[in-house]
């Protein structure tokens, strides 16, 4: 644990800083597409001096997370500290959380720094109610995830990076979330009702008209259909071609009986080539 008598000065303000003013083009820019720059920028509600406390439930959390990590290397806890340390703020990770996490962990914060400024799941400024994120991997580009971003652009008014005035939503781009089968597709993070009742919810098979409708549902405080919209798990075969789901039931690939070459068994001479291996 760091001495809680311990002083720091805080450091000015960093004014907003445009892009194109970086030393260094791009050095500074974020991992994900909703915190923008890796360097830390000073805000009314996320200054070192931001006040930071773990509700008695999390404090539990706390000691069930360092628990299972060995006592001389509890470093190994910062991933999930983190993790809930977001769950308890909102959604998101002041400046003070993440100190609150090296102070638990007796490691200099620079090194949580370092962390919640690689993994995209962690959001260093504050999002909405309804953290919306578009899947950016190449799979869903293929079957159409720009055509979803930009209907969510459209219907949220708000850019990439973005928080609706009303502070519901926030429109971030994801990188794969490993259901590539169902793209494209799209996450929703809500972390409203707190750390018990955080909920991170796939929607699949998308088309445009799909996406406007989930925002839709959410803004009027509904709850969305999960996973693919034109489908119960793996049926009825299909896919999202030219933003319209196209129902693929009956289609085959394997109509008839397989052409050669088949294989043989390897203890058999040449004569074997040709011939389909019987069992």
């Amino acid at each position: 644990m760091r001495n809680s008598s311990f002083s720091v000065t805080p450091r000015p303000p960093i004014p907003p800083t445009h892009p194109r003013d970086l030393p260094h083009r791009g050095a500074g820019f974020a991992t994900n597409s909703h915190d923008r720059f890796n360097v830390h920028q000073e805000s009314e509600d996320n200054t070192w001096d931001t006040p930071f406390t773990w509700t008695e439930g999390g404090r539990d959390r706390v000691r069930r997370l360092l628990s299972r990590y060995p006592d001389n290397y509890p470093t190994g806890a910062m991933l999930p500290l983190l993790d809930l340390a977001q769950r308890e703020n909102g959604g998101w990770l002041s400046l003070s959380a993440m100190n609150a996490v090296a102070d638990l962990l007796g490691c200099p914060p620079i090194r949580v720094y370092e962390v919640a400024t690689f993994y995209t799941m962690y959001n260093r400024s504050r999002v909405g109610r309804y953290h919306v994120q578009v899947c950016g991997t190449t799979p869903c580009r293929l079957q159409g995830a720009e055509r979803i971003e930009a209907a969510l652009r459209e219907a949220l008014g708000v850019e990439v990076g973005g928080t609706t005035p009303c502070g519901t939503f926030t429109l971030s781009e994801m990188e794969c979330m490993g259901a590539c089968v169902n793209a494209p597709m799209l996450a929703v993070a809500d972390y409203s009702r707190g750390p018990d009742g955080f909920t991170y919810t796939y929607y699949e098979d998308l088309t445009a008209a799909d996406a406007r409708a989930i925002v839709e549902e959410l803004r009027a405080g509904r709850v969305p259909r999960p996973g693919s919209q034109h489908r119960s798990k793996t049926l009825p075969m299909g896919s999202v071609r030219g933003d319209t789901w196209v129902d693929d039931a009956g289609a085959r690939t394997l109509t008839g009986e397989p052409r050669g070459p088949y294989c043989r068994e390897l203890d058999e001479g040449s004569e074997g080539v040709g011939r389909a291996k019987t069992t």
